[in-house]
């Protein structure tokens, strides 16, 4: 271990310790502090703060679309990379102090593969148990980093249940791409009874409390987990919000989760579920709306002024929607996302 040093958030004057071996982010999430972010990999640029005061810092390789080399010169920096080799002052520029509070132990945990179930010709739902420790603690819409066997890096994936439970079971819907480091792993190598090592909860994609405001969840690919974790949640709880969730898929054949889906809209009485493909098969058999999601989201909804939207799935969904949203009336302050980053052999979470 490094030597420590202290850094301050503002504004909302929150001290934390930070050992020179660790990021800036991971020893605030470890002292519970819960800082917005969503790659942790240095490309989505959720973590993007400015110091204000101190200048020994130090970054782990990040892309300069997320932090340009003018702004780092200016003195902004991507806490998930970042390591303090003196006392710091930073301000926050992205934070909700509602949740920053409410940050959950990140432990080490060791699973056992119970299924790995092929959901879409791409995707698999992937269910796991608790070994040691038998409980995880996460709110949903978290994910946990999956260590690769052999490897030093580790991979990101949202739970899409709302608590391990007293079976101490974790799923996860993934994305198998061609190469990757852990998807292709987990379709070609691993077996039902195979253990993982994970480490978390990590993640601010949860469910903002705000009784009186309509939701708009717009998704894509595996980004189904996380809201589908935060629909989940909604039934459990008996929350009746007016919500509609949009997913994007290119065929018939890439949706999933349907007929619970289904089951959701009869559990909630003001929930809508609205598929889209961007790419129907000739003669497919579809009803449903056709186009890139966010053009349904503009086609569909004329007015979203004080609703809260989720956003989740890969990069240009991602992009295209929080730029539409804001121009329907969604305040920016609540349009809360996750940004599924693909760089070399990473893959969607």
């Amino acid at each position: 271990m490094g030597e420590k040093h202290k850094v301050r958030f503002e504004p909302v004057g929150v001290e934390i310790e930070v050992d020179e071996d660790q990021t800036i982010l991971r020893a605030a999430a470890e002292q519970g502090v819960m800082l917005m972010h969503g790659c942790k990999e240095g490309q989505c640029a959720s973590c993007k703060s400015f110091i204000l005061d101190g200048d020994d810092v130090e970054h782990d390789r990040y892309s300069t679309f997320a932090l340009p080399d003018y702004e780092k010169e200016e003195g902004f920096t991507l806490l998930c990379r970042a390591h303090a080799y003196e006392d710091l002052t930073i301000e926050l520029l992205n934070y909700d102090e509602e949740m920053i509070h409410s940050g959950l132990p990140i432990q080490q945990a060791r699973v056992q593969v119970v299924s790995k179930d092929r959901v879409t010709h791409d995707m698999r739902h992937l269910v796991v148990r608790l070994i040691e420790p038998r409980t995880l603690k996460f709110f949903p819409g978290q994910y946990v980093d999956f260590a690769i066997p052999g490897k030093d890096e580790t991979r990101s994936f949202s739970m899409a249940n709302t608590s391990s439970g007293p079976d101490g079971l974790l799923e996860f819907v993934i994305r198998i791409y061609p190469g990757g480091l852990f998807s292709q792993f987990l379709d070609t190598e691993v077996a039902v009874g195979d253990q993982l090592e994970i480490t978390g909860p990590f993640g601010v994609f949860t469910l903002r409390d705000a009784p009186g405001a309509d939701l708009v969840f717009v998704g894509g690919g595996a980004g189904m987990a996380p809201i589908l974790a935060l629909l989940r949640s909604m039934a459990e709880r008996g929350i009746d919000r007016k919500a509609t969730f949009y997913y994007g898929a290119r065929r018939r054949q890439d949706l999933c989760f349907t007929e619970e889906l289904a089951e959701l809209a009869g559990k909630l009485p003001g929930f809508r579920y609205v598929p889209a493909l961007s790419e129907p098969d000739e003669g497919e058999d579809w009803a449903g709306e056709v186009g890139l999601i966010t053009d349904v989201v503009r086609r569909l909804e004329r007015d979203l002024i004080g609703a809260d939207a989720y956003v989740c799935g890969p990069p240009p969904m991602v992009e295209a929607a929080i730029e539409l949203l804001p121009v329907l009336g969604v305040a920016e302050k609540r349009i809360f996302y996750d940004k599924f980053t693909t760089t070399g052999e990473a893959e969607d979470r």
